[in-house]
């Protein structure tokens, strides 16, 4: 069992993560913790693009109005204007380290960065890299972070938890690193650092249909919530509208920017619906999208509708989506021709670990950032390509944060090691398994796009005896990858089902059919403190 020392450790290496260590001073000792590959991980996955005001059509204001219209009252108008404000010179910062946007010739042959429309936006105003944007800042930010010399990287390590020390000068608890399964080896190393910066996404694994990768499931809000940090909204889980529906393929996301080019959702016999949902058709807000689909799913017993751009001209489908084309055509569908069929799927949790406009947490030296992290920006609802803008902002300003304040973090001298001596190797995996599966069901089924509290309270039944059985085999067998993320998933089911209880009205992407309407009462954050806060 190995100690290592940095003065900063950042857990999750998506667009957060690593555009915060890219932006350290270049003194500072970095180490960077990924659960997988570098790049794998939600970012790299993102189709549509970044949301920021780029020309003179748009206003900051319009960008700010449209967000808070998509949040459904809870955003908080602070956060967003922050947010918004420093968009562009996040998006120069990634051109000016080689992600490469789309662009297009006016008339004179100037040349200017193509921007298309999402759900929610009242301007074209996404910056993308044809439908791959995720993959080209990946790819970027992962180029810069392996030719920095005060980075090193942790690849296919799990973070297990945080390790706390008391502050000698108040009873606030400080982060002084974490404890990291190597996943080749199974040895467990302790990583102490002046900071920690949790990145590790949100948690839609925790539900059966999800456009996430196989690392989203929750690692950061479980490790800061058992670490003594408040959470809020976690009722609050989006549902993409369209994932792609076939059986031979694991969920790929159909991005909110082909509907922007003008396809349209459909039944199996043609009919388009959304007109009759909502004024901006196809472009309403994902939450009112998504249980239009459902509604129509459940109301005729259908698998699935159809997303059609058929009607386009192929070269324009084929410039605009060639990922898509490709993976489509793959399994046997001509998107310039054929209708593609979707269904939602979970996608984004827009609550998190409660955080300043610094990243900084309950936790004295602790920052969460992008999907882990509740700031507000969101509200009920995340409109479409403000994640990655999130992601950027908000890496930008706990970097500064750092930077500044990186001095006053005295190195840490409470490192423990990790004991597991009193622990065997499993023989029950199945255990695992069979629990894993049987949460994921009941999270789809009992806490998905529509809610009743009979369901809710069927859930927090199953979930309590669920935390028992996982705490038990946590405590008894040696800790593997599937033990750890099952232990951080029902953690995080269990905090999203208790705010879910908490909200007793329909607003954003939280819809109960036992309380259809708004709360007359001011909208609130639904927050839940832990008992050691």
């Amino acid at each position: 069992m190995s100690t290592y020392h940095y003065d900063v450790l950042v857990i999750g290496s998506g667009a957060a993560g690593l555009s915060l260590a890219a932006r350290l001073l270049p003194h500072i000792k970095v180490a960077i913790l990924c659960k997988s590959k570098l790049s794998e991980g939600s970012t790299f996955y993102a189709q549509g693009g970044v949301a920021a005001v780029m020309d003179d059509t748009d206003t900051l204001d319009s960008h700010v109005q449209d967000t808070l219209i998509a949040g459904a009252g809870l955003c908080h108008e602070e956060t967003i204007r922050f947010a918004v404000a420093h968009a562009k010179e996040c998006i120069d910062w990634l051109v000016a380290h080689g992600v490469d946007f789309t662009t297009i010739l006016d008339e004179d042959g100037k040349t200017s960065f193509h921007l298309t429309q999402e759900g929610g936006h009242s301007h074209r105003r996404i910056l993308h890299a044809a439908d791959a944007t995720g993959r080209a800042v990946s790819k970027a930010l992962t180029q810069r972070i392996k030719q920095q010399k005060n980075v090193t990287l942790f690849e296919y390590h799990n973070a297990i938890d945080l390790i706390l020390q008391d502050k000698q000068e108040s009873s606030k608890k400080r982060c002084v690193g974490a404890y990291a399964l190597d996943q080749k080896t199974g040895e467990v190393h302790t990583i102490s650092a002046r900071c920690v910066v949790l990145a590790t996404g949100g948690a839609s694994k925790v539900y059966l249909y999800s456009t996430n990768p196989d690392v989203s499931s929750g690692d950061g809000i479980a490790m800061a919530w058992r670490a003594g940090c408040r959470v809020a909204n976690m009722e609050f889980n989006q549902f993409h509208p369209t994932c792609l529906f076939h059986p031979d393929t694991r969920s790929f996301l159909i991005t909110e920017a082909m509907r922007g080019e003008g396809a349209y959702l459909e039944l199996p016999d043609g009919t388009r619906f959304m007109q009759e949902i909502h004024p901006q058709a196809e472009l309403a807000p994902r939450d009112i999208v998504a249980r239009a689909i459902d509604h129509e799913m459940k109301k005729w017993g259908i698998p699935c509708v159809y997303l059609n751009i058929s009607h386009k001209p192929a070269d324009f489908v084929k410039k605009h989506f060639p990922t898509i084309y490709e993976k489509c055509l793959h399994l046997g569908i001509d998107i310039t021709r054929d209708r593609i069929p979707v269904v939602p799927a979970a996608h984004y949790t827009c609550g998190g670990v409660i955080t300043d406009l610094s990243g900084l947490s309950d936790v004295h030296g602790l920052y969460a950032i992008g999907e882990t992290a509740f700031t507000g920006l969101h509200g009920a609802n995340r409109m479409a390509s403000n994640s990655l803008l999130e992601c950027l902002v908000f890496a930008q300003s706990a970097s500064l944060h750092i930077n500044a304040h990186l001095s006053t973090f005295a190195p840490p001298t409470y490192h423990p090691t990790w004991d597991d001596s009193q622990v065997i190797d499993s023989d029950e995996a199945v255990v695992i398994s069979h629990n894993w599966n049987e949460l994921r069901h009941f999270m789809w089924d009992y806490v998905g796009i529509v809610r009743t509290t009979k369901r809710l309270e069927r859930a927090k039944r199953r979930i309590d005896l669920l935390k028992q059985e996982i705490q038990e085999y946590y405590a008894a067998f040696r800790i593997n990858n599937d033990l750890l993320e099952l232990r951080n998933l029902v953690c995080v089911a269990d905090l999203i089902i208790r705010c879910a209880l908490l909200r007793q009205e329909s607003r954003g992407l939280h819809f109960t059919l036992n309380y259809p309407h708004l709360s007359q009462h001011k909208p609130e954050d639904t927050v839940l403190t832990p008992i050691n806060f």
